[in-house]
């Protein structure tokens, strides 16, 4: 790279980590790749074996396996769909006759394009105890076809399962227990040059991937770079758990498997990965605690590693190493897209990078005003009216100033900020005294609701977001003792979860999902939306931070210090 094309990106990433030391109280951490698993919940889920997801490339439908009533044989393929990743799952149906039998179907494996659907089955007609069978449509809303058996080179007289197509159609992973194999139940491949030419002699991905034990249930990610699978091999810590394997083409070899440890595996049988198309949610069954039936369902958040000199901070030292690699291949700083990279360090792992150097703020009201009627957004447009008389008290806040209200009529108001059902959002500020019923801040309209407020009985913290629909969150911590408390929401939109915080510490989080409710009003600071006597704050409010993503653990905590 030339020194004046280093010099520009250099400046450009000079003036972006600016803006993010004006406006932020501390480095983000990321040093972690897997989020907490979430369960499916009951929708998709059943008190009996719900198992193997494969998600649609714009994730919007998920097939799985289930021998929940309402079949046509013990194991059925389900499908479930959403209208949007933000929505929830819908009932799943039955894929019908054509597909499900009075004997076994199992193990989908959706196309890139939603055309050709792979499975497992032992109906007659098969080569084995069960084989590999494909459908096909013309169009995602034409009916599937009559499922066809992929016949001798790729079936045996083994049992043949399992299987994940890669998204070219060019390569089929499955797992097999027939001769020549490393173990029990081994990983395959059979490959073909086009999508017209028949399936090639599968091969055995070999004694790295494979071991003397259990493996199988592989699943490739849409770049070919990933291969997920399940192993019972040494270092386990259940029944089986799931393992990845690297490649740096698709010509190349498979790298050392990868136990990606807990959360992710537990000491139940985690099994039957499927990430998503955009490599940011890892899909898989596993019967750990916490879950409706027999297995479950369960989702995991993936995130990549922007620590790049591995000092478990993201700052200016990573963004000259992302710098350094720019227009090159270096793997290391190759996180975009999410989260494997796609082998060039370019704008979009810059735009990664920009997303954990710091939280990214929507507003900012710090409150260190000494007089006037407009509280002002520090970092944008959306400056606060004051309302009643509120006093401005410039040595009297957690951070230099705050605004006393007065708990009558005393509010501030500000503009439209974000739609909750849009995205991530965390919301902290800090407060001082307050009552029960009292809101600290709310969103205007009819599907607005508290972000954040009191209890009606003892003054704990709860929040009302969402929860026309969803009924609110309370916490067991009083925060109207008359101290200074450092308080927080965060709205996990891939997990569909809501955490709340007092003092960097997480005091409750949804045990179901919650979707976030659209709404388009701007926010109250000090009232309910309704303006209703009783819910206006009485006491002090300071520093006021909203941020478009759910901010982490760490991050929260070093907010409260």
């Amino acid at each position: 790279m030339s020194n004046k094309m280093k010099t520009k990106i250099t400046f450009v990433l000079v003036v972006l980590v600016t803006a993010i030391v004006l406006t932020s109280a501390g480095s983000a951490k990321a040093d972690f790749t897997f989020g907490e698993p979430t369960n499916l919940g009951p929708t998709v889920n059943s008190s009996v074996r719900d198992f193997t997801p494969s998600v649609s490339a714009d994730s919007l439908t998920l097939y799985f396996s289930s021998n929940r009533p309402g079949g046509y044989g013990n194991l059925d393929i389900w499908v479930t769909t959403r209208a949007t990743t933000s929505d929830p799952w819908e009932e799943p149906m039955n894929m019908g006759p054509t597909i499900n039998t009075p004997s076994n179907g199992e193990h989908p494996s959706i196309s890139l394009n939603g055309l050709t659907l792979f499975f497992s089955s032992n109906r007659p007609g098969g080569y084995g105890a069960r084989d590999l069978w494909v459908t096909t449509r013309s169009a995602t809303s034409e009916p599937w076809s009559e499922p066809v058996n992929l016949g001798p080179t790729v079936n045996r007289s083994s049992d043949d399962v399992g299987p994940s197509i890669s998204a070219d159609g060019l390569e089929l992973f499955f797992q097999s227990n027939r001769s020549g194999g490393q173990g029990d139940q081994d990983t395959w491949v059979t490959t073909r040059t086009t999508t017209s030419d028949p399936w090639a002699e599968p091969v055995n991905l070999g004694p790295d991937l494979n071991s003397p034990t259990v493996d199988g249930q592989p699943d490739i990610s849409a770049d070919g770079l990933i291969l997920f699978f399940r192993s019972r091999k040494p270092g386990t810590y259940g029944g089986s758990d799931i393992w990845f394997s690297k490649r740096a083409t698709v010509k190349d070899d498979w790298g050392m498997p990868v136990h990606p440890g807990p959360p992710v595996n537990s000491t139940a049988s985690d099994s039957g990965p499927n990430i998503s198309a955009d490599g940011s949610i890892l899909y898989f069954h596993s019967p750990r605690a916490g879950g409706l039936g027999d297995y479950d369902l369960w989702q995991v958040s993936i995130t990549p590693i922007v620590d790049f000199n591995g000092d478990g901070i993201v700052d200016s030292k990573d963004v000259s190493i992302m710098v350094d690699h720019w227009h090159t291949d270096e793997p290391t700083c190759d996180v975009a897209p999410a989260p494997w990279g796609d082998g060039i360090v370019d704008i979009q792992d810059l735009i990664v990078l920009s997303e954990h150097l710091l939280p990214v703020f929507l507003a900012h009201w710090e409150l260190d005003e000494t007089e006037g009627g407009i509280a002002y957004n520090s970092v944008g447009d959306h400056d606060g009216t004051l309302n009643g008389n509120p006093l401005w008290q410039p040595a009297g806040g957690k951070l230099n100033g705050a605004l006393q209200l007065d708990g009558i009529d005393d509010y501030v108001s500000t503009p439209f900020i974000l739609d909750p059902s849009k995205r991530s959002l965390s919301v902290f500020a800090w407060i001082k005294g307050g009552a029960p019923r009292q809101v600290i801040i709310s969103q205007i309209g009819v599907f607005g609701g508290t972000w954040l407020g009191t209890s009606s009985s003892e003054g704990k913290l709860m929040t009302g977001l969402s929860g026309m629909y969803f009924g609110a969150l309370e916490s067991e911590s009083v925060i109207t003792d008359g101290q200074w408390h450092h308080v927080g929401l965060v709205y996990d939109f891939v997990a569909l979860h809501r955490h709340l915080y007092v003092d960097g510490v997480e005091v409750t989080v949804d045990s179901d999902y919650v979707a976030g409710v659209p709404s388009d009003g701007g926010l109250y600071i000090g009232t309910g939306n309704a303006m209703e006597p009783g819910t206006f704050w009485s006491g002090l409010i300071d520093d006021v931070r909203i941020y478009n993503r759910a901010l982490s653990p760490e991050e929260i905590a070093a907010l409260a210090q």
